[in-house]
Formats: structure tokens, sequence, C-alpha cells
């Protein structure tokens, strides 16, 4: 192989991993997450600060310590929760909630669509 062949196929493998690493949800269009936590998650949990729904207020939710929302009841499994909600936390959770925090009250089976997690995660980020 010659030396360029092998940098383009290189270039190539560093891009695919960064498109699937969890990293990558920094990089979802808040617009387009909007739409899906309206279209998802809005019916549960508010986005603004106080007004707690079936789930807390995800408003500044980003980087936040878990079950600290104030006057929300909380499962015993997200109290144990001490990952503050990063990026890819929240990546991981998104992905599969239940799988993640076994035990939590969260019915919502997940959002499998990376994209679309990306989105929600940009959109979350805009909220403080």
């Amino acid at each position: 192989m010659t030396g360029r062949l092998i940098f383009v196929l290189m270039l190539a493998f560093a891009n695919a991993m960064l498109a699937t690493s969890p990293s990558f949800a920094a990089e979802g269009d808040p617009v387009a997450g909007k739409a899906v936590f309206q279209r998802t998650c809005e019916n549960c949990h508010a986005v603004v600060i106080g007004l707690n729904k079936v789930g807390p207020s995800l408003w500044n939710v980003v980087e936040r310590k878990p079950a600290t929302v104030p006057d929300f009841a909380y499962s015993d499994a997200m109290k144990a929760n001490k990952q503050p909600w990063t990026v890819t936390a929240l990546d991981t959770y998104l992905a599969d909630p239940r799988g993640d925090v076994h035990g939590v009250k969260m019915f919502f089976k997940g959002l499998p669509n990376a994209t679309d997690r990306a989105n929600v995660i940009a959109y979350l980020q805009t909220l403080k």
C-alpha cells in the first residue's frame, strides 16, 4: 500500500470512530432535539425550574447530579446513582434507561437512534 492510501484509510477509520463515540452526542442539533423532546419526553418532563411532572424537571440537567431536583420522589436506584449527567452519561441513559440504571421508575424504553439522542442532548444543553 502507498502512504497516501494508508493515510486515507486511517482518516476514514478515525471519522467512523468519532461518529459512533458517545462524545459525538455533543454535536447534535438543538432545534431538531427540541422537536424530538416535544414528541417523546415533554409529556413526562418539564424544561422549566420548579415544575415536576411524572418525571423531574430537566432544566439545567446537563452536568447536574442525579436525584437532586427538589420536591421530586426519586427511586432508590436513581438516588444511588452518583454519576453526573454528562453528555456521555445522558447518551447511555437515553439509549436504555432501565438497562442503564436498574430499578428506575421511568418506563420509557429509550431512544435507540443515536442522532435523536445527540439532538435531544444538544437541546438539553441549551436549558440553562
